[in-house]
């Protein structure tokens, strides 16, 4: 099942496990069975500290499931089918956790997960196409592994057609914890510490021995204009802190990049190891997993995170980038993952052949509706505007599909659900200002990006769409906060663009410390 060259790849990671790691499959009769045995022995083959036994138990789903044993104990980490595709790193991620490897979540992450005394089973169903999935998978069997009160077990819904169907799922990644609905589609780490906090009130940050020293520069968000900011102010001698719910941010997701000046193709997760690799040559403190709840002071900044932590800073880049815009009507929010998406590639193979609808006619829009054709029956895209924004070339391809149809002049209403599951969608007929009905199984929101800015509140000035107000400088209206990227009022949300408006917003940040002598760094007072 495994190539010899990608066998040999992951020998040269199990060479460093330190602790015997035993991988339990349930004894049975499946018809994917002995692919799972295959592929366990196989892994297992690679060092003398992994071991593979099958054996009768309740404890797991199904002959196609297994666990993570650790020294003989139950690591809490469990699979329900064969991770391959995207899961294979899960896979292996859980496989070097539970054999010693230090795990990647931070150190205050780490102690709020360790507070936990409320038994918790989490199921993950995922698809193995899903590029959003691991995430989610590789963060709850870290939290399992911290705590013998977690267990987190990654369920293949293609292997599990009757489970997925009980559970009426139409998209993933879908979690549930204790057989409760937990977490539907694309979640960070952040928000699964939110909603954990909801079940599990007595996780809590437990006091650190040494607080964050004062900091010249905290760099809030870890995608391309604030690892540029980060390492940039690095370089300027300034110390500083990142701070990111995911490292990569939104670029992250993208599959293929090929407008990189000077990188004719890379990926999303590719430049995303890229940054934190460049950021990792200069002192600059990187903590992920982590959100700002707040920010208050003048001069001097306090920065207040979701572990209840606190920073101090003399300057603050805040470069959150954007997110999925939402329609804001009414059964979107309560129906995600039961019809309504934002992903295509994770979730269209859950509506292969029904009747679909894409809101949205500019680019990642008909992008949607291009990659669901592939799958659907049919296509519907719906936009608000006379004609669609997209460009032409992608229009064209749309129009010589069969099974895409185009409506425009179209304001959205309202997402109707029938049992569970989406049924239809009620829009406005803007030229006849009639109400109507598409009746469809799901519904895709491709409508643009709304900028991360929450929460600034009305520290600085935004635009009514919530983009904050920067001058040529990246400079706020705040003197010693700066902004950059795609949370900003800078046209032309690129990823090249957004690395130019970090390095700017770090010059700029180092020209206004400079400009306040009360405020140096002993390193600053030396070089003046």
């Amino acid at each position: 099942m495994l190539n010899q060259e990608l066998l040999n790849n992951v020998k040269t990671y199990t060479d460093t496990i330190s602790r015997a790691v035993t991988l339990v499959v349930a004894a049975g009769n499946h018809s994917k069975r002995a692919e799972l045995v295959s592929f366990l022995r196989q892994i297992s083959d690679l060092s003398d500290k992994i071991q593979f036994e099958e054996r009768e138990t309740t404890a797991l789903r199904s002959p196609l499931s297994f666990r993570l044993e650790i020294d003989g104990d139950d690591s809490g980490v469990q699979f329900s089918g064969i991770p391959s595709g995207h899961e294979f790193n899960s896979f292996i991620l859980a496989l070097l956790y539970a054999g010693g490897r230090e795990l990647k979540l931070d150190p205050a992450v780490q102690s709020l997960i360790k507070a936990v005394k409320t038994p918790i089973h989490f199921e993950v169903f995922v698809s193995l196409s899903c590029h959003n999935c691991p995430d989610i998978v590789q963060a709850l069997h870290q939290f399992a592994l911290l705590n013998p009160n977690i267990s987190a077990e990654m369920i293949d819904g293609g292997l599990f057609p009757q489970l997925v169907e009980e559970r009426e799922l139409q998209g993933v990644p879908a979690v549930f914890a204790n057989g409760a609905p937990f977490a539907n589609g694309k979640t960070e780490i952040s928000q699964l510490l939110d909603k954990l906090q909801h079940i599990a009130p007595e996780a809590k940050v437990a006091k650190h021995d040494s607080a964050t020293a004062l900091q010249d520069v905290v760099v809030i968000g870890g995608g391309p204009a604030g690892a540029s900011a980060a390492i940039y102010s690095a370089r300027k001698g300034l110390s500083v802190t990142l701070l990111a719910e995911r490292l990569g941010g939104q670029v992250k997701d993208t599959q293929g990049i090929e407008n990189l000046i000077s990188v004719s193709h890379t990926t999303g997760a590719k430049l995303s190891g890229n940054l934190v690799e460049h950021m990792n040559r200069y002192p600059v403190s990187i903590r992920e997993n982590i959100r700002v709840e707040s920010i208050s002071g003048d001069q001097v900044r306090t920065i207040t995170l979701n572990t209840g932590e606190q920073i101090q800073t003399r300057s603050i880049i805040v470069a959150t980038g954007a997110q999925w815009r939402k329609l804001g009507i009414p059964g979107e929010e309560e129906n995600i993952g039961a019809g309504v998406a934002y992903c295509p590639h994770c979730d269209g193979p859950f509506f292969a052949g029904k009747d679909v609808v894409v809101v949205g006619g500019g680019n990642s829009g008909i992008e949607a509706a291009l990659d669901l054709a592939g799958i659907v029956k049919s296509v519907t895209v719906v936009e608000f505007m006379p004609t669609l924004k997209a460009d032409k070339v992608l229009v064209d391809q749309a129009k010589q599909r069969t099974n895409i149809s185009i409506i425009a002049n179209a304001a959205c209403q309202e997402i109707i659900a029938d049992g569970g599951k989406v049924v239809a969608l009620e829009y406005l007929d803007r030229v006849s200002n009639a109400r109507k009905r598409l009746n469809t199984d799901g519904v895709f929101v491709q409508i643009g990006l709304s900028p991360n800015s929450q929460f600034l509140s009305d520290m600085v000035e935004c635009t009514a769409h919530g983009e904050i107000i920067v001058d040529n400088k990246c400079r706020t209206t705040q003197a010693n906060v700066f902004a950059a990227g795609d949370v900003t009022t800078v046209p032309y949300k690129q990823i090249v663009i957004a690395m130019g408006e970090g390095a700017k917003a770090a010059l700029s940040a180092f020209e206004y410390l400079l400009a306040h002598p009360a405020h140096r760094t002993e390193s600053e007072m030396q070089a003046a």
